[in-house]
């Protein structure tokens, strides 16, 4: 391997940049690929109406030299998928042969393309693009023409003030699932939600939550799981399918300064050591098993937190590769910002669990909500952090027992912990002793109530 400088795993020379003229925009890595013996890359740009000259396909060989394809098309793509059938990946609006060939579907250099998934009917020719702005298509990949199936602004009663945001897309069998993170001050104030969890199941689109999602992942051959990621007020969410039916897991938020729309892209899920996932959720990694059992989700256990924007990544030729997102003026919005640039990081998965702090964060089943009386809150995470307390409060005239449950078995067998007592319009808290944890933890109150129950992990 050629000689270049490394800064704790960034090499300089691999920074993309876009032109600083005629406008200054947004230049992050959006999507990596391992394929024909090289690693492939999209950078992009904030938006397709501002300039983003210098961004595009970009092709890296096993001595760290990286070449821009002179196929390159400027635009907005953070896409990639392996179509097995035709030996070809397909990145940004860039379909790459076994040999490195490129071809391009030109009519994608207008859209801001943020998933490819496999076509339900008709695997072996076609496939599934989804855009930004929610316009799902499908693709023929022998003629490279993609024809629009829906709007799904449309389909699933987005209204037309909203800003769509549409991220995550995944197929299994003839269903279809995609994410919309749309998520801005109405939604956080309960006047709005513009957020969709939605599922096609060969015949018509069903919204399974109106909450801000952003993945969709699975692993077909190990079981039928189907993961999605999001976040409400409460928490970040991790939504699981299993045979058609949907369970709702809670995780810590690691900050709140990703909860609006703009600034969470791209948290994702991949497999990056053999058969075994990591999971970007609201800016904490985490271990996950694409296996359940029983129908039950254990195999979650935090990393670390960090501040990164890490829109995408995968291993290669035995490192880990993160996309970056660092610099970006976006029209000059940031006047401190400059030059539009971005690189990646390289390391071992292994390395994470130091690349940024520990695992931390807050959140829980309840954000100044209505709870009903004797009705568990979902499962919220506690394995993997070291010190925990529990706030509980509420707004009824009456006082309130809040019943805290633990699952320290994974497989969400719960036993009694403790109950915290309050007065009317009452508060509580308990720390929870050094060193105590479990799998998940819930919460039961005895009486209807507006109220909230938040963990906070330091």
């Amino acid at each position: 391997m050629s000689h270049h400088l490394n800064v704790s795993g960034v090499f300089p020379h691999l920074t993309v940049k876009a032109d600083h003229l005629p406008r200054r925009t947004e230049t992050g890595i959006g999507a990596l690929m391992p394929w024909a013996g090289k690693l492939w890359m999209v950078s992009y740009v904030a938006h397709l109406a501002r300039s983003g000259a210098g961004t595009g396909l970009w092709e890296i060989d096993e001595n760290l030299s990286m070449t821009k394809h002179p196929m390159s098309i400027v635009g907005t793509y953070a896409n990639r998928m392996m179509h097995s059938q035709s030996d070809q990946i397909l990145i940004g609006p860039h379909v790459i042969d076994h040999r490195g060939n490129v071809s391009n579907i030109p009519e994608f250099g207008e859209h801001r393309l943020t998933a490819t998934m496999e076509h339900p009917e008709d695997p072996e020719n076609k496939v599934l693009y989804l855009t930004m702005e929610g316009l799902l298509y499908e693709v023929d990949l022998h003629t490279l023409i993609p024809t629009q199936l829906y709007d799904l602004m449309d389909e699933l009663d987005v209204p037309e003030t909203a800003y769509a945001h549409f991220k995550g897309g995944y197929v299994i069998g003839n269903r279809i699932y995609v994410a919309n993170n749309t998520y801005e001050d109405p939604d956080f104030l309960g006047t709005a939600a513009d957020g969709r969890l939605a599922e096609f199941d060969g015949t018509s689109w069903s919204i399974v939550e109106k909450k801000p999602f952003v993945e969709i992942a699975g692993r077909k051959n190990m079981g039928q799981a189907v993961f999605a990621t999001g976040w409400d007020n409460a928490s970040a969410l991790l939504k699981v399918s299993i045979d058609g039916e949907w369970s709702t897991y809670r995780l810590p938020k690691a900050s709140h300064t990703f909860d609006h729309m703009f600034t969470t892209e791209w948290p994702r899920i991949r497999e990056v050591e053999s058969e075994r996932f990591l999971m970007d959720a609201h800016y904490m990694f985490y271990e996950l098993s694409p296996l359940v059992y029983d129908n039950k989700v254990w195999g979650v256990r935090p990393i670390s937190t960090h501040l990164r924007i890490i829109p995408d990544f995968c291993s290669w030729r035995g490192m880990l590769v993160l996309a970056g997102n660092q610099v970006t003026p976006i029209s000059d919005s940031n006047l401190l910002a400059g030059e539009p640039q971005s690189n990646l990081w390289f390391g071992k998965t292994d390395d994470l669990w130091n690349f940024g702090g520990k695992p931390a964060g807050w959140g829980g089943p309840w954000w100044k909500e209505p709870i009903a009386a004797d009705t568990p809150s979902d499962p919220y995470l506690m394995t993997g952090f070291d010190r925990k307390v529990l706030h509980v409060s509420h707004d009824s005239p009456k006082a309130v027992d809040f019943l805290v449950e633990i699952d320290f078995h994974g497989t969400q067998d719960w036993v009694p912990y403790a109950t915290l007592t309050t007065g009317q319009g009452g508060y509580a808290y308990h720390t929870f002793p050094e060193g105590f944890s479990a799998h998940w933890v819930r919460i039961t109150a005895s009486a209807n109530c507006r109220g909230s129950a938040q963990f906070v992990y330091t």
